[in-house]
C-alpha cells in the first residue's frame, strides 16, 4: 500500500468528487489549486519564518523552545517541513512515510471516515496530500504533549490532510494541534481528515485551536473508534475571524465503558458561518459520552449540533448547549439530537440562548465596574469550561489560547 494507495479507494473517490456535503456551504474545488510551492524541510522548526512562527504561536504551537512537548509535526500547505520526537515509544511522522514504513496501515486507512463520504473526503484522496501520523505505543504515556501544526501558506490553495493518530493498548497520548493561515486577503480551503483509533485502556485527549483569517474555508472530516475503558476527550476553539467552518465528527464507542468527551468554544464574528456538531454512537455496554458547547456570535452565524444514539444497555449520554448573543445581529441555531434503540439506557440534553442579562451588568457595575469590565467579566465565566481529566499543562494551554482571544471578542 502506497501513498495513493489503493485502486479501490480511488475509484470510490472517482465516484464521489461531484458529492455535496449533506451539511454546510458547497465549495467550488476548481476555484482552488493543490499545486505546492517548493517549501524546504526545516530540521530545526525554529529556524522558520519569523512571521510563520508568530501565526503557529497564535494557534498554540511553540517553535522556539519544544522541551515541553513529547513530538513536533508541521505542515505548510500538502508539504510537511519537520517532524520530531522527544519522547521514546511516541511516534511522529508523515502518514506518507507510514504508509511506506508499515503494512499494516490498510487497516487505519479510510475506516473510521468513509473515502466517498462527499467531494471533500474524495479530493483528499485523489490530489495531493500528506498529514501526520501520531502513535504511542503499548503502555507508553506521553510525558509532554506532542504538538502539530497545519499551516495554510499559499493564496487559493487547497490544502488536503490526511492525520492517523493510534493510542495503543494502555497507552496515553496528549496532542495539541494547531491550525492557521498566512495573513493574506486571497481565499484559501482547508480539507483535513482525521481518524482516531483509542485501544483497550488507552487515553487520548486532542486539544484544537484554529486561528484562520477572514477568506478561509475549512472542512474537516473527522471520525474515532474507541475499545474497552477507552477515552476520547476532545477539546474544540475558536475565536477568531474565518469565512466559513462545517464539521460534524462521528465517534463510536464500540468497547465495553468507553467514554468520549467533546468541549467546544466558538466565537462567530460579523461575516463568519460556523456549522459545527458531534456525533456520538454509544454501540457498547457502560459507554458514556458528555457534549459540552459554548457559542457566542458577535455578528455572525453559528450552528451548534449535538448527536447522540444509545444502541446498548446501561450506556448514558448528555448533550449542553449555551449560546450567546452580542450585539443586534448574528444569530444562534441549536439543534440536540437524542436517539434511543432499546431500553435502559440514559440520555438527556439542554439547550439555552441569549443575550447579557442587563441586571447582572448592573449589578457589576453598583460594586465598581465599569459597564465594558462588567460586560467582559460576564463573557469570561460563560466562556469558562470545566474540563475534567485534562493534564495541568494542557488545560494552561487551553486557558492561555481563552484569554489571548478574549480582547478580540469584545
Amino acid at each position: 500500500m502506497t501513498k495513493k494507495t489503493s485502486s479501490t479507494f480511488q475509484e470510490k473517490a472517482k465516484a464521489a468528487i461531484d458529492k455535496k456535503a449533506a451539511l454546510g456551504e458547497d465549495i467550488d474545488l476548481k476555484k482552488y489549486t493543490g499545486k505546492d510551492s517548493e517549501i524546504p524541510y526545516h530540521k530545526d522548526p525554529s529556524e522558520l519564518p519569523s512571521d510563520v512562527k508568530e501565526r503557529m504561536l497564535g494557534a498554540g504551537v511553540i517553535l522556539e523552545d519544544t522541551s515541553q512537548r513529547s513530538g513536533t509535526y508541521l505542515q505548510m500547505d500538502n508539504m510537511p517541513v519537520h517532524y520530531s520526537t522527544t519522547q521514546e515509544g511516541v511516534e511522529v511522522m508523515p502518514v506518507s512515510q507510514a504508509l511506506e514504513k508499515y503494512d499494516w496501515m490498510p487497516d487505519y486507512w479510510w475506516k473510521a471516515v468513509a473515502v466517498d463520504q462527499d467531494k471533500y473526503t474524495a479530493n483528499i484522496e485523489l490530489n495531493n496530500y500528506d498529514g501526520y501520523f501520531i502513535r504511542a505505543l503499548k503502555g507508553q504515556k506521553t510525558v509532554f504533549p506532542v504538538q502539530a501544526c497545519l499551516y495554510l501558506a499559499k493564496e487559493k490553495m487547497v490544502q488536503n490532510v490526511h492525520n492517523i493518530i493510534i493510542a495503543e493498548e494502555g497507552s496515553e497520548l496528549h496532542i495539541i494541534t494547531g491550525c492557521t493561515a498566512a495573513v493574506r486577503e486571497e481565499f484559501g480551503l482547508h480539507v483535513g481528515v482525521s481518524e482516531f483509533y483509542i485501544k483497550k485502556g488507552a487515553k487520548v485527549t486532542f486539544t484544537m485551536i484554529h486561528s484562520w483569517n477572514p477568506d478561509t474555508a475549512v472542512r474537516p472530516r473527522t471520525g474515532a473508534f474507541v475499545e474497552d475503558n477507552g477515552l476520547f476527550m476532545s477539546n474544540y476553539l475558536l475565536m477568531k475571524p474565518v469565512h466559513s467552518i462545517q464539521m460534524n465528527p462521528t465517534v463510536r464507542c464500540v468497547g465495553e465503558n468507553s467514554t468520549v468527551r467533546y468541549n467546544s468554544i466558538l466565537v462567530a464574528v460579523p461575516g463568519s458561518s460556523l456549522d459545527i456538531g458531534t456525533r456520538v454512537l454509544l454501540n457498547a455496554k457502560g459507554a458514556r459520552t458528555e457534549i459540552i458547547s459554548r457559542a457566542i456570535t458577535t455578528g455572525g452565524d453559528i450552528t451548534a449540533r449535538g448527536y447522540i444514539e444509545g444502541n446498548a444497555p446501561e450506556v448514558k449520554g448528555h448533550l449542553e448547549c449555551r449560546g450567546l448573543i452580542l450585539g443586534e445581529k448574528g444569530s444562534i441555531y441549536s439543534i440536540p439530537e437524542l436517539k434511543g434503540n432499546l431500553a435502559n439506557i440514559d440520555l438527556s440534553h439542554e439547550a439555552a440562548i441569549g443575550k447579557i442579562a442587563e441586571e447582572e451588568v448592573e449589578y457589576l457595575m453598583a460594586r465598581g465596574l465599569t459597564k465594558a469590565e462588567a460586560t467582559a467579566a460576564i463573557v469570561r465565566g460563560f466562556l469558562h469550561v470545566d474540563i475534567e481529566g485534562l493534564p495541568p499543562l494542557l488545560s494552561a494551554e487551553l486557558k492561555k489560547a481563552v484569554d489571548a482571544s478574549e480582547k478580540e471578542v469584545m
